[in-house]
């Protein structure tokens, strides 16, 4: 039996997703800008799901515009917000601890002249408010800080973030990538008080290829893709209508599990947690973690990279981090000022609503195995 503990990476698609997916491509297949009866069917269906993902994000589906993932919605938020506030200045403010999403469009910025604040996180991956509002400048057009950090599953305090930079920088805009806080956190754009807001479908039990930004009602912006007009005029392109299918059943589905789900998360974090003091106690929690779904651990003297490989052939399936580090070193364990023998012994165990604890109890075991076989290393 595979153990899957890696749900911060991607979900697998839910049968609700995937079916509603199928009668997308299979029955409501027609383009949703053809004039026929066809056409309109795909249409209708197209409103009704776009107003299913905004009620699951408690906004407007006006303010609902469909992606193609997590990444394009973060490099579209920021290039959109620098450019409609470029007679504001040329100053963006983040975070060390971002998504590469976030990180990488900033660097380029850098290199095209703009000047980029990075707030250093505390020893617990957070972000302190102080430093914030230090940073905050007249000229400022762009704060940009994630929701949940998808290393060590740290949320960090969006709210109140943005209503200083409301107060200090009120041209600026905010900008959150929600996309580890979508349906594992209660939460709404309006009650965060943010401008754009980054969701992605692959980490909610939708298909890879599908996700949204949420754009404030008022707050206009540049178009992405200029063409026919679909999205509000605002990306152009036929509309992906069975990705965007399976998104809307998955966003239902979460939001009317998501108390259920959140409990269960808690509990199995508690319970690695509570057994890996018993079985492995050289494992250590990375940061306090508030998130339910993200545990990140470390176990000093041992590569994260072997133990997990390890562990997958056993059938476990963890993370030595995100997904989209590829071997890199963790930017954010650097940021947190974590010693090398930690770093170099970091993982990340993700859970789901659908994960069992016999998973976790395969994840122990196999742990408690590969510990035994492996020679500490030196770091």
């Amino acid at each position: 039996m595979m153990a899957y503990l890696d749900n911060a990476a991607t979900t697998k698609v839910s049968q609700t997703a995937a079916q509603a997916a199928l009668e997308a491509m299979t029955m409501s297949f027609g383009n949703p800008s053809a004039r026929y009866p066809l056409g309109g069917q795909a249409a209708k269906r197209l409103k009704t799901d776009r107003e299913t993902v905004a009620k699951s994000l408690g906004c407007d589906s006006r303010e609902i515009i469909f992606t193609s993932c997590g990444t394009e919605g973060d490099n579209w938020a920021i290039q959109a917000a620098i450019q409609k506030n470029r007679h504001v200045g040329r100053h963006i403010i983040t975070t060390a601890i971002e998504h590469a999403a976030v990180l990488e469009p900033c660097k380029r910025l850098e290199q095209q002249g703009y000047d980029v604040t990075y707030l250093l996180p505390d020893e617990n991956g957070s972000i302190r408010l102080d430093d914030l509002g230090a940073a905050l400048r007249p000229d400022t057009v762009l704060v940009s800080m994630m929701l949940v950090n998808n290393e060590t599953g740290a949320v960090l305090p969006v709210k109140e973030a943005a209503a200083m930079t409301r107060r200090l920088a009120p041209q600026a805009f905010f900008h959150t990538d929600a996309v580890q806080g979508f349906l594992k956190l209660p939460f709404t754009p309006k009650g965060l008080g943010v401008d754009l807001l980054t969701i992605s479908g692959h980490k909610i039990h939708a298909p890879k290829g599908i996700g949204a930004l949420y754009i404030r009602s008022g707050r206009l912006i540049d178009p992405m893709i200029l063409g026919g007009g679909q999205e509000s005029g605002l990306r152009s392109g036929t509309e992906p209508t069975a990705q965007i299918a399976a998104l809307a059943a998955a966003c239902a589905e979460g939001k009317a599990n998501l108390q259920r789900d959140i409990a269960h998360m808690q509990e199995l974090k508690a319970y690695t947690l509570g057994q890996l003091a018993l079985r492995v106690p050289e494992a250590e929690q990375v940061g306090r973690g508030e998130a339910p779904h993200i545990l990140a651990l470390t176990l000093p003297g041992y590569k994260a990279e072997v133990l997990v490989r390890v562990l997958g052939d056993m059938g476990v399936c963890v993370s030595a981090g995100s997904a989209c580090h590829r071997g890199k070193p963790s930017h954010v364990y650097a940021a947190m000022g974590l010693d090398k023998a930690k770093r170099d012994g970091s993982f990340r165990v993700s859970f789901s609503g659908d994960t069992q604890r016999t998973e976790v109890d395969a994840f122990l075991e196999a742990l408690t195995e590969a510990k035994a076989k492996l020679f500490t290393s030196m770091s």
